[in-house]
């Protein structure tokens, strides 16, 4: 069979990176469209992935308007060469050039707030996956998986950190550090949004910095670390996940590395304008088991940052930012991963099912209550977030 993936952004890189080398292996015909975003054509270069480029944008929005039609042009004809039997991605690409192909498509969806993106896109795709924390009906093709898309390449089935890495980033063997990762807002689902400025960003460093050495790392690559005491994270980009997962604290205003941290057992802190009642429902999740800090107020950052290295923020008391609290992180990290599926596999098996999920283990649909839990016995969390709004 022939399928297709669309990489969008450096995360969807991740997502599907291993999914596409299991599908090559058993025989199969894959092929990757990559958006030119920030550094998804490295991350694709790097793991030696099969891709064209449809199209490129910088990290502000209007970068992305002004070239959409030029990209779905060119993402239409490259599909159409290649002649799919499935495609996947994340939203209107993908789901467009489906409708186009008159080929069916899967989505997988993990953000509750682009709702302008799931109007255009989830009416033509054949199945729509998210994580079973995410609390908006999308249909009747809607199904849900335990986990989140991170589990994907972050999984302990597909992923072991480096311990060459400190080497790498010129710490030494015991050195404690901290990442700062900042977002760029320049995504559709960022209109409106924002995250840590840089009179925020100052206070936040030189607070880190009493306790730790501390890497920038800046999606936009606009941020000015001129006389601070930080330095950029200067490494390929397909070792960040290694440096987050050595790391004693992520700080961060975006989305997926927060999601990351938590699945690698490094305390995080999030602040940016999603925070809230609304908050998406992974960010809840994670926060309800203990393993991030979601503060709607970047100032409260500060905060967080001295509970942390003082023991508040272990939640048992232990005395600061040193061993006591990574063990209670990876052990708070490995009970929610045992709830979790290894979803490159669930990807693999849906593009054999040829997007079909209905007889899947791993997979349910929207509403309904996980397989091993319909006895009534399993823990309430695996119900958590697949009610309505």
């Amino acid at each position: 069979m022939k399928f297709l993936f669309f990489t969008n952004t450096p995360a969807h890189v991740h997502l599907y990176k291993h999914a596409v080398r299991d599908l090559r292996a058993r025989g199969h015909d894959v092929r990757i469209l990559a958006r030119e975003y920030t550094c998804t054509v490295e991350l694709l270069e790097w793991d030696d992935l099969p891709y064209e480029v449809y199209g490129a944008c910088g990290t502000t929005k209007g970068s992305l308007v002004s070239r959409l039609p030029a990209h779905y042009v060119r993402a239409i004809r490259l599909a159409r060469r290649f002649d799919p039997d499935l495609i996947f991605g994340m939203g209107g690409y993908a789901a467009h050039t489906g409708a186009v192909l008159r080929t069916p498509t899967v989505l997988l969806i993990d953000s509750e707030p682009a709702a302008f993106d799931h109007a255009i896109s989830t009416p033509f795709a054949r199945t729509v996956l998210t994580p079973n924390t995410f609390r908006k009906d999308l249909g009747d093709h809607h199904y849900v998986f335990d986990g989140l898309k991170e589990c994907a390449y972050l999984h302990p089935d597909v992923y072991e950190p480096n311990p060459n890495v400190r080497d790498a980033l010129d710490l030494g063997a015991d050195e404690p550090f901290a990442i700062l990762r900042l977002n760029a807002f320049g995504s559709q689902h960022d209109v409106g949004k924002q995250g840590i400025t840089g009179i925020e960003r100052r206070q936040i460093i030189e607070q880190l910095a009493e306790k730790v050495t501390v890497l920038v790392s800046d999606e936009g690559g606009t941020a000015n670390l001129e006389g601070l005491p930080a330095r950029s994270f200067d490494l390929h980009p397909a070792l960040l996940h290694d440096a987050l997962s050595a790391a004693d604290l992520l700080v961060a205003d975006t989305q997926t590395m927060v999601t990351e941290a938590a699945l690698l057992g490094t305390p995080a802190i999030r602040s940016n304008s999603f925070v809230g009642d609304d908050d998406m429902g992974n960010f809840v999740e994670l926060e309800k088991r203990g393993l991030i800090r979601n503060v709607a107020s970047p100032a409260a950052i500060c905060d967080e940052i001295e509970a942390l290295f003082s023991g508040g923020a272990t939640g048992d008391g232990a005395g600061g930012a040193d061993t006591a609290v990574d063990d209670l992180h990876q052990r708070r990290r490995d009970e929610f991963l045992a709830d979790t599926v290894p979803l490159s596999d669930l990807i693999v098996d849906v593009a054999l099912a040829e997007g079909a999920v209905d007889e899947l283990e791993s997979a349910r649909q929207f509403g309904q209550h996980a397989r091993s839990d319909r006895s009534g016995s399993g823990s309430g969390s695996e119900s958590m977030g697949v009610g309505s709004d």
